[in-house]
């Protein structure tokens, strides 16, 4: 898959134009998603030396994007001012309609193909199907 990641409030948390703390697992799913061949654009409203700040930050992690506000690398044509859309099979995105899920979540999703209601579903059957404890009875 392409898949299409927003910088600020997804991988690091929102403190734009600073880089805020790392939101916890995406550096590392996002490795796991890579090592399973899919290809990862950083998708971000970042420009100019923020852009280049914000893609040191993640190579220092051992992140390194297939492309960076395109579609493939060798793209030369630029944006002119607005926000193009991209061609990803994927976007992760914070401002996602019902926010940002877990990383956990969202590799699931992924791995498995299936929607965010499908992996939440399962996830919140197994949090009410827990072992009674001694004094339940």
């Amino acid at each position: 898959m392409i898949i299409a990641v927003d910088f600020d409030g997804t991988i690091v948390e929102h403190r734009y134009p600073k880089i805020g703390e790392e939101v916890p697992f995406a550096i590392e799913t996002l490795k796991m998603l890579q090592q399973e061949k899919h290809r990862l654009i950083l998708w971000s409203v970042r420009e100019g030396a923020l852009l280049e700040e914000a893609v040191e930050w993640c190579k220092t992690r051992g992140l390194e994007f297939y492309a960076v506000n395109k579609d493939y690398p060798e793209e030369t044509r630029e944006h002119e001012g607005f926000s193009r859309k991209l061609k990803a099979d994927l976007f992760i995105d914070d401002r996602n309609v019902g926010g940002l899920p877990d990383w956990g979540l969202i590799y699931q999703m992924v791995k498995e193909k299936k929607s965010f209601d499908e992996v939440y579903q399962v996830a919140k059957e197994k949090k009410t199907t827990k072992k009674k404890g001694w004094f339940s009875f």
